[in-house]
């Protein structure tokens, strides 16, 4: 069952459809509502390995949906801490909470400061209605 379209208040958003919920220097990441929706049922996810460096802007995993194959976009710089296991064995986690359970990796990050690049959730909202 996929999730209510919602984009929380708490996050920080990537103009990749990638948000990022931040917790001191570290931050968990994941895809947003609107991106689960335009891939349709995920059903593979291929996850950085923990200690991989991984740079803003720049793929660091990759999902597979019944339709297509989409890089997942760092939304920050860092070092992969954790994956999470349980989007890798039930990949349709990402279409059911993608804010929750659906999260796909932890990362140490560089500069947390460089959070404050990203849009808050008015900001990606108005980005979504100019597509």
């Amino acid at each position: 069952m996929a999730a209510e379209e919602s984009y929380p208040d708490d996050l920080r958003y990537h103009r990749e459809h990638d948000w990022v919920r931040l917790d001191g220097g570290e931050a968990t990441f994941g895809i947003t509502w609107y991106a689960q929706d335009a891939l349709g049922e995920v059903v593979y996810f291929e996850p950085p390995a923990v200690g991989d460096r991984i740079t803003a802007d720049s793929p660091y995993g990759e999902l597979e949906s019944v339709k297509a194959v989409s890089d997942v976009i760092a939304p920050l710089s860092g070092e992969v801490t954790a994956v999470n296991d349980a989007v890798v064995e039930t990949p349709d986690l990402v279409n059911s909470d993608p804010y929750g359970e659906g999260w796909l990796a932890r990362v140490r990050l560089d500069d947390a400061e460089d959070a404050k690049s990203l849009l808050d959730a008015a900001s990606y909202r108005t980005l979504l209605e100019e597509q």
